[in-house]
């Protein structure tokens, strides 16, 4: 009988195990049957609600998710789709989003994506149309359309957060997009991976105060020195384990019976702790050949409960050593920067903040007085085909030099501290922050600050963080493109038109 996994999230009585599958390239074969395998395990076992299946983890091109998790669901294992912005347009997302309906899986777990890998011939182009944010208010409306046809099952939307980050802008920047996600509708939460335990609590903290409830389930990862390695030199974007974990996996692993035995001791104590927490479940990664590895972290598990295991004091302590912590935050952490850095940021962060922050209001605020003439002045170089000159001879020599201007038409620096997200972001997110980003600096580029840690620390500076990503912030018109942005914004034509 088919385990329903909505039902059984939603139910707070219950703990809640989910599995996290990774296919390869391949569309049949040993690696395809060993995670059918694992599957038809998860289910004659019982106590594994779902299983998840990545979509073209790390950018890189892998069997869909769906068909695998058509052949699973099949078998009667509830599934959870990993939907990702990376590889389609809006109307590919759409199309994509009907397909699943059609085919019964709408356990969707919308995610930005990772930057694109490499395909056939090279490295992919990415697309990321829409963010995660976007992506949640597209299957929110969708589901009114299910609805309407007489389908009773609307999407299960969840999302993901990334915690344990470790500079405040980070921090507040992950909050903030959390915010905006369960505002479009998502329905659970599912962590990035971590080993820090004051960051998971820190998360259902902040959900508790925000008056927030969520279901929200924690990643617990099988580490062995591979993927350790990886997570420890920042190869997957948004997961992190510190130098001393890193150290303890790779010597625990001298022998592999023996390692493996402590990896699975650790992701069981992990498990209890966040169970004790008020997590309503935990999303288990890293298992690759068996079934067997996930029962005997259950097993473990339920011997430690038994056993009315506590955790000790240094039990998984801080992994994000000199970090940003959002609650009691540790006295080292209010460092000074220096005399030099703080000349440097004045210079190109808030001064170029507060100058255009003038002018938007000068020329830009539609409870301008002045408004109205803006208007009129823009309906006749629109009229005139003028339209363009304006672009050239006057918008283009300021916001290029300014904010690499890209010429979209839809203009939405003033979400985002007047910085593009456009040119600054390489996945183009006007939602708020990635996951991935790594002590303040880009997934991508990364000798460059993320843009949203530098957009907080322009709003921190005059008092306004609690502005940043505070408004939604609809995709961008792509009919604009090459098209003058000031002449749109007058004339009503851009994202903003419904304010």
């Amino acid at each position: 009988m088919l385990r329903i996994f909505k039902d059984e999230l939603l139910n707070p009585k219950n703990f809640v195990v989910t599995l996290e599958l990774v296919p390869g390239r391949e569309s049949k074969g040993r690696n395809i049957d060993t995670l059918k395998g694992i599957a038809r395990d998860a289910f004659a076992d019982g106590r594994v609600s779902a299983v998840s299946i990545t979509d073209n983890p790390g950018g890189n091109p892998s069997l869909s998710p769906d068909v695998l998790g058509s052949e699973i669901f099949e078998c009667g294992l509830d599934v959870i789709v990993h939907f990702t912005c990376r590889d389609l347009n809006r109307v590919g997302m759409e199309s994509r989003a009907l397909q699943l309906a059609r085919m019964g899986m709408k356990n969707i777990l919308a995610l930005t994506g990772d930057y694109s890998g490499k395909g056939f011939g090279g490295q992919g182009k990415p697309v990321f149309d829409f963010d995660s944010v976007i992506l949640t208010a597209m299957l929110q409306q969708l589901n009114h359309r299910l609805y309407a046809s007489g389908d009773p099952d609307g999407f299960f939307t969840g999302c993901a957060v990334s915690p344990f980050k470790t500079t405040e802008a980070e921090t507040h920047s992950q909050y903030r997009k959390l915010d905006k996600k369960l505002m479009a509708g998502a329905c659970f939460v599912i962590t990035q991976l971590g080993y820090d335990v004051e960051k998971f609590r820190e998360l259902i903290t902040y959900l508790t105060y925000r008056g927030e409830n969520p279901a929200v389930m924690a990643s617990v990862y099988l580490l062995s020195p591979r993927s350790a390695r990886a997570m420890n030199r920042s190869r997957v974007p948004g997961a992190y384990i510190g130098d001393d974990l890193f150290n303890r996996v790779i010597k625990e692993w001298g022998d592999m019976h023996t390692g493996l035995k402590y990896s699975i001791d650790r992701a069981a104590r992990l498990g209890v702790m966040l169970k004790k927490m008020g997590y309503r479940g935990i999303h288990i990664g890293g298992i690759h050949r068996s079934f067997n590895t996930v029962a005997a972290i259950l097993d473990r598990m339920d011997a430690l409960e038994k056993d009315k295991w506590e955790p000790g004091v240094t039990e998984f302590a801080s992994e994000t050593s000199g970090g940003f912590y959002l609650y009691n935050p540790p006295a080292h952490q209010a460092e000074k920067s220096r005399f030099l850095d703080r000349v440097k940021e004045n210079v190109t962060e808030h001064i170029p903040h507060a100058m255009l922050k003038k002018a938007h209001a000068l020329f830009f605020e539609k409870s301008n007085t002045l408004a109205p003439f803006y208007r009129k002045a823009a309906q006749v170089m629109d009229k005139n085909n003028r339209a363009r000159w304006v672009k050239l001879l006057l918008e283009d020599p300021v916001k290029k030099p300014l904010l690499s201007c890209q010429s979209c038409g839809d203009c939405a620096i003033q979400h985002l501290a007047f910085l593009c997200p456009e040119s600054s972001c390489p996945k183009h997110i006007r939602n708020g922050a990635c996951g991935g980003s790594r002590n303040g600096f880009c997934e991508v580029n990364t000798d460059k600050e993320c843009v949203w840690v530098r957009a907080y620390k322009r709003l921190d500076h005059c008092q306004k963080a609690h502005t940043l990503a505070k408004d939604f912030v609809p995709p961008r018109m792509w009919e604009l493109n090459k098209t003058s942005s000031w002449i749109n914004f007058h004339l009503g034509r851009d994202h903003q038109k419904k304010k």
